[in-house]
């Protein structure tokens, strides 16, 4: 399972738990990290000393490397990445936008710069900036998405850079992690199997939506607005879908949408929540801590991948 991406960031295994906004704090990411990962906190909804806060909370729980998602569009942006900076973050991982403003002292920092892409194009701009790796991410993935698949993007990818590549969206067990090295892929990331870790604060509902979910059930919502959110279905995404498709604007379309990420994590709201999840949502069907999943991954890729190379002997 080692790689060289994987020496270089001190992990055991090359397997990243996606920052989840409101979802990724301390509690999960140091059980990822402690189990061979590299959690990763999700910086999202937070403000720059809350952010800090989960850092310091964070370190409390493990020695082992962990690193922070940085969504630009943040209005703390600026104040996050100076904390970034203060606190000696190991690894920064972004989205929503180009880290170009920040990477002249994240890199002085000896931050090593991780941007999740969904295009060639953002690639190889992000490896032009000095960025360390790229996380390129599929449509499959839960939350904010781009339009090509995993199965198109990480090879054109890998293709067109030099540096590392992650790939994510899809990717929920050991079958997936094969898959991804096969694509070129030095690591994975995963996000919506670790929202049943016992370790994840979300609300139980949430919980129980991902472990019942069936392969159709999620949706995209947003494509009108130009920023498509993957979520699992319910009141909320039924009536949005109606209102896009009357070509309702952006003001009424944000109304239902207004909070729905904390309604889903906080206070689990069927109805009116945003449960964001990926298509991979079919195949979990079980609560386990992170270091079960972990490995539970790991021992099937394993299998996955000898057993192949058995079969071709």
């Amino acid at each position: 399972m080692q790689t060289e991406l994987t020496k270089q960031l001190n992990i055991k295994y090359p397997i990243f738990q996606g920052g989840m906004a409101n979802i990724a704090e301390h509690s999960l990411v140091s059980a990822v990290s402690n189990a061979g990962g590299l959690g990763i906190l999700a910086a999202g909804g937070m403000n720059a000393e809350q952010v800090r806060e989960e850092i310091v909370k964070t370190k409390a729980l493990t020695d082992k490397p962990f690193g922070v998602n940085l969504m630009l569009l943040n209005p703390e942006a600026a104040k996050i990445a100076k904390v970034l900076v203060e606190e000696k973050v190991a690894v920064v991982t972004t989205g929503a936008g180009t880290p170009e403003p920040y990477m002249k002292e994240w890199l002085e920092a000896g931050i090593k710069v991780i941007p999740v892409v969904a295009s060639v194009a953002l690639a190889k701009r992000m490896q032009r900036c000095g960025a360390f790796a790229v996380i390129a991410e599929g449509t499959e993935s839960g939350g904010h998405i781009g339009e090509s698949t995993t199965m198109a993007l990480v090879p054109q990818v890998v293709d067109a850079v030099e540096i590392p590549v992650i790939a994510a969206g899809g990717i929920g067990d050991g079958r997936g992690y094969a898959a991804a090295r096969m694509l070129g892929a030095q690591a994975v990331q995963i996000g919506t199997r670790f929202l049943v870790a016992k370790e994840c604060i979300i609300h139980e509902n949430y919980k129980n939506l991902v472990l019942k979910a069936k392969d159709i059930d999620s949706v995209v919502t947003s494509r009108s607005t130009g920023h498509p959110v993957r979520v699992l279905r319910n009141a909320m995404t039924r009536e949005y879908l109606k209102l896009e498709k009357e070509g309702k604007g952006f003001e009424e379309l944000e109304k239902l949408t207004l909070g729905s990420l904390r309604k889903a994590v906080f206070e689990g709201d069927i109805a009116g929540g945003s449960f964001m999840a990926g298509q991979i949502a079919g195949l979990i069907s079980k609560e386990q801590t992170a270091a079960e999943i972990m490995e539970e991954i790991v021992t099937e890729a394993k299998n996955v991948i000898q057993k192949q190379w058995e079969l071709e002997q």
